[in-house]
């Protein structure tokens, strides 16, 4: 499965506001730059525009103010299969309307790449099949896709953003309701494909120590604005942490994880 050549992201002082009966939420000001290779996590409370950054990174929503682009070019300019065959998106749930396969459910990933009423030719079905190998599910192929746990979902899920062979992954709480061992084994897989197959990551995640694991990058975002940004071992400290969830945390580098870990002890109020 061959990847896209790697692009630039970046989106330049993007606002954008949601207007509803009794609430008003707004995006202000934020910058980010995707570098290619890299893996960046989006850090926050509920509520805090993680999702919806996320959703202007991909083009889904466009900016009130200044600009999202992908190698200088703006996300606008792009047409919707155009950019899908550059950025891919893993959602935090999937609900398909009918009962398909877990083969049918990684082979959507193709349509970016087909023509109207073309119908997948075998060298769909080759990556569809290599993407279900990397990520473990192979052996499902066949099953119906609302009949898998959630570990097993979510990772067919990334194996049908991968089919669709883009430079750019962009997770929406990858390991959000999952338990413990499938948490690891989320964490594991993206973490493989980071480093094997240098695909270019987004995050976004209320799991600290998933992203200390993973990301080289954070963004750390708290009423819709940038509280800070940069490395990891720089970002993520005792003060960040409660600056982001009003929580105090110890954090320190765990040499048996061979990462930093964070343990929440208090809330400051």
């Amino acid at each position: 499965m061959a990847l896209s050549a790697a692009g630039m992201l970046r989106a330049e002082a993007v606002s954008f506001g949601y207007a509803g009966e009794r609430t008003a939420f707004s995006l202000a000001d934020v910058s980010i730059e995707i570098t290619p290779g890299s893996l960046t996590g989006l850090l926050g409370p509920n509520g805090c525009g993680k999702t919806t950054l996320l959703k202007l990174l991909c083009g889904v929503l466009r900016p009130h103010g200044g600009v999202v682009t992908l190698d200088g070019r703006p996300l606008s300019s792009f047409t919707r299969r155009e950019l899908a065959r550059h950025i891919a998106v893993v959602p935090q749930e999937t609900h398909p309307a009918f009962d398909y396969s877990v083969m049918e459910m990684v082979l959507m990933g193709r349509h970016p790449h087909l023509g109207a009423f073309q119908l997948e030719g075998p060298p769909d079905f080759a990556i569809a099949r290599e993407t279900l190998i990397v990520t473990g599910t192979a052996h499902l192929a066949d099953r119906n896709y609302m009949t898998l746990s959630g570990g097993e979902k979510q990772r067919v899920i990334i194996a049908s953003a991968l089919a669709q062979a883009t430079e750019l992954l962009l997770l929406d709480e990858p390991t959000a309701s999952l338990d413990l061992g499938y948490q690891l084994e989320v964490a594991s897989l993206l973490g493989r494909l980071s480093r094997e197959r240098q695909v270019t990551m987004v995050l976004a995640t209320h799991d600290l120590n998933l992203a200390a694991s993973l990301c080289d990058r954070l963004l750390l975002l708290r009423g819709g604005r940038v509280l800070a940004q940069g490395p990891t071992s720089d970002v993520l400290t005792g003060a960040m942490v409660r600056q982001l969830y009003d929580v105090d945390a110890d954090v320190q580098f765990h040499p048996r994880a061979g990462h930093l870990t964070v343990i929440p002890v208090s809330r400051t109020r």
